[in-house]
């Protein structure tokens, strides 16, 4: 291996690192959720896996959002233009903290109408709305925390966003137990016991971005950063970061319709969903934090004008992602056994849950693919355009519109729909990989100040 081989990679690692394990203790998080969540009952489960499109939907803002300021701080920190990237993260700050302020007043005072979106079932609309209240403020929180931590990471400062949220995260977990299971004399009290332990967690997330900002001396991220603007980078910040925004949205906005279609399926699939998506997300940690951690590595080479150097650490990226993707997809098929201990489920949801292991873990090596291209490669060069118009032909006009034929036209069993919605990676594969050989990608996008 070549010294320029071993200093990329080192880097990578650097930042994956950190990122996979961020994302290994929020997967656990979820499989916590839905074990816990099994002693209470099947209908719990369904409800908080519905009720947590909401929140998915406020995670793709967020990411969107972050990914903007990423794409745009990481090349300006390879430039080494501190105001510039204090610039960016207030314009994000703004954006992500009106999104994070509707989410919470819609989820406060509006749950019933978000769980009918969902489904129309009586039970899972009164469980999902109790938890939609508890959790509500924690949106606000979560949206204001995610800027910080991706200002940190566009500065390579991985570590510490890890250590927050693994403290934040493990406490959640803690609480879950507290709550759920009314521990040191406290009620128990469910699915409501979910949400106000998330709430703390998110609060606790919150505090500490702050403590940090406030000691970090490289760059001085602060709340008083949402009034600082500047006409040119919000122009950019605009050109670049609207897209993946935008991207973020068309492909958690269809996630979300796929479970709009599946919850008019019954109980018995969207539990067995729940319980898969959680092996799912525990499979996915490595692959998915080289696609997100190598925008930013990328990203500071581009910034530093070594476009030559950028374009041989793609391949590199590339490569590693796949192979992490392709390992993701056996594990899930080795950890099938163990599915049966995290929930409690009916006959019916049970025998769904074994055939989507085999459907999930060949999507996962699609979505391995896709990812690193789209979210890492093509972003790290502010090309984020891309992912948007691909994802909103192929999931909107594609996915979707195929789903809803064939769960309600031609009312095919569940599992069929479920695999026709999950088709969607491959379809846009090849176009994919062809704008990636295009090289339209590759491009310092910082400005002279």
């Amino acid at each position: 291996m070549t010294f320029e081989a071993k200093t990329f990679y080192k880097s990578l690692i650097n930042v994956v690192g950190p990122i996979a394990i961020q994302n290994l203790i929020a997967a656990a998080v979820s499989s916590a959720d839905v074990i816990m969540l099994g002693f209470v009952g099947q209908t719990a489960i369904a409800a908080s896996s519905l009720a947590g499109n909401i929140q998915f939907m406020l995670i793709m803002v967020a990411t969107g959002t972050s990914s903007g300021l990423i794409m745009l701080a990481a090349q300006y920190w390879g430039k080494k233009d501190i105001e510039s990237i204090r610039t960016l993260h207030g314009i994000a700050l703004r954006i992500s903290a009106i999104f994070g302020f509707i989410f919470s007043f819609a989820a406060m005072f509006f749950p019933h109408l978000l769980m009918k979106i969902f489904t129309d079932e009586a039970s899972l609309i009164s469980t999902g709305s109790k938890y939609l209240r508890s959790v509500s403020f924690s949106y606000l929180l979560f949206s204001v925390s995610q800027v910080f931590q991706a200002g940190f990471k566009s500065i390579e400062r991985v570590k510490i966003v890890t250590i927050m949220t693994t403290t934040a995260l493990s406490l959640n977990i803690f609480l879950n137990a507290v709550f759920i299971f009314g521990w040191f004399g406290l009620p128990k009290m469910g699915i409501v016991g979910v949400g106000l332990a998330t709430t703390i967690a998110r609060f606790i997330e919150f505090v500490f971005c702050l403590i940090y900002a406030k000691t970090q001396k490289d760059v001085k991220f602060r709340l008083s950063n949402v009034f600082r603007t500047k006409k040119v980078l919000t122009l950019d910040f605009v050109k670049f970061s609207l897209p993946a925004l935008g991207n973020e949205l068309v492909w958690g906005g269809a996630f979300a319709m796929y479970s709009v279609i599946l919850g008019h399926l019954g109980e018995d699939i969207v539990a067995a969903n729940s319980v898969v998506s959680t092996l799912r997300q525990l499979c996915c940690v490595l692959c998915f934090g080289m696609a997100y951690g190598g925008a930013v590595v990328l990203g500071k080479t581009m910034g530093s004008g070594d476009l030559v150097l950028a374009e041989r650490n793609a391949k590199r990226l590339i490569f590693t992602t796949l192979a992490s993707g392709l390992l993701g997809s056996i594990l899930i098929i080795c950890l099938k056994p163990v599915l049966p201990l995290i929930a409690e489920l009916s006959e019916s949801a049970a025998h769904y849950r074994d055939l989507l292991v085999y459907i999930n873990s060949f999507s996962i090596f699609g979505a391995a693919v896709n990812t690193v291209l789209i979210c890492g490669v093509f972003r790290a060069g502010g090309d984020s355009k891309f992912g948007f118009i691909i994802d909103l032909i192929s999931m909107w006009f594609v996915s979707v519109p195929l789903g809803l034929i064939a769960a309600f036209v031609l009312k095919l069993p569940p599992i069929w729909v479920y695999f026709i919605l999950y088709l969607d990676e491959f379809e846009k594969m090849p176009i994919v990989i062809i704008h990636y050989l295009r090289k339209k990608w590759l491009r310092n996008i910082t400005r002279d100040m």
